[in-house]
């Protein structure tokens, strides 16, 4: 508490129980700016759009640095055939595009994505095999694995909007509901391909997480043993660790720093200081 740091509170199969944070920063005047984008379309949609973009622009992204890789040589058709329909998704979305819209477009292109993701597994093909995204539970290992990835990615963007004094719970892009950090799944859209989804895929393919790493349920839940998420929980903090040049700040900073800077450009938008939200889009 002393030192400002979150602690969120997980349950043995992945599934967030509880928070606890430090008294908000920030002022009222920032969350009353908040509230009120969430009550105007026009600047919940001005938010929305370069979130959907940056989502989208950082998932063709992760796919087209596999295409040069030559260990996905055999599969560049099917990796080809994604990026490609990625992109022409990418050239009908339009800022004018009303909120509900956008997320259309951006389910779509999530079903493209994760068509893909399969192509992207080199090792244990068979155990990390995703016939579609599901959760709540995950049914299979690699959904199980992603989950938990997400579940942490959340954790750290609500503890930045906390930090910078923002209402986590109240979103634009995923509708508000009790207990659901709607900001932080907002804003982790940009940074999930890039942090999330090649941290699990490295782990895979570098046999770092492996088929005996997850227990099945009678009802066909899967879920991660404690030893595989000790594992995913320290490659996560290291990933984090890993520097890259932000695209507004044009500066190093940590990729685990992202959550923070994203939060503080929102807020800055939200107060007037600038003229559109500059999203995270990976390089």
């Amino acid at each position: 508490a002393e030192h400002r740091v979150g602690v969120s509170f997980f349950s043995e199969h992945g599934r967030l129980l509880a928070r606890a944070v430090g008294p908000t920063t920030g002022n009222v005047l920032l969350r009353r700016a908040q509230y009120r984008a969430y009550d105007e379309p026009a600047t919940a949609q001005a938010i929305v759009y370069p979130i959907v973009l940056a989502k989208l622009l950082n998932c063709r992204r992760v796919l087209q640095r596999a295409l040069v890789m030559d260990a996905y040589a055999s599969r560049h058709a099917q990796l080809a055939a994604a990026e490609a329909k990625l992109r022409q998704i990418i050239e009908q979305i339009h800022p004018n595009h009303a909120v509900e819209e956008l997320r259309g477009f951006e389910g779509e292109a999530a079903t493209h994505y994760f068509e893909s993701m399969n192509a992207l597994v080199l090792e244990n093909p068979s155990t990390f095999f995703m016939r579609q995204r599901n959760r709540r539970p995950p049914r299979d290992p690699l959904n199980a694995l992603l989950s938990f990835l997400y579940a942490l990615l959340a954790h750290d963007y609500a503890s930045a909007l906390d930090g910078v004094g923002l209402d986590p719970a109240v979103g634009f892009l995923h509708r508000i509901r009790p207990g659901r950090p709607s900001l932080a799944l907002d804003l982790m859209e940009e940074l999930r391909p890039v942090l999330a989804d090649r941290l699990a895929l490295t782990l895979i393919n570098r046999r770092q997480v492996l088929p005996e790493g997850f227990v099945t349920t009678e009802n066909g839940a899967v879920y991660l043993t404690d030893e595989t998420r000790r594992t995913i929980l320290v490659a996560y903090q290291e990933r984090k660790r890993e520097e890259l040049t932000h695209p507004f700040l044009n500066e190093k900073i940590p990729l685990g720093l992202v959550p923070h800077v994203q939060g503080l450009l929102l807020a800055r938008f939200l107060r007037g200081d600038l003229e559109s939200y500059p999203a995270f889009i990976w390089r």
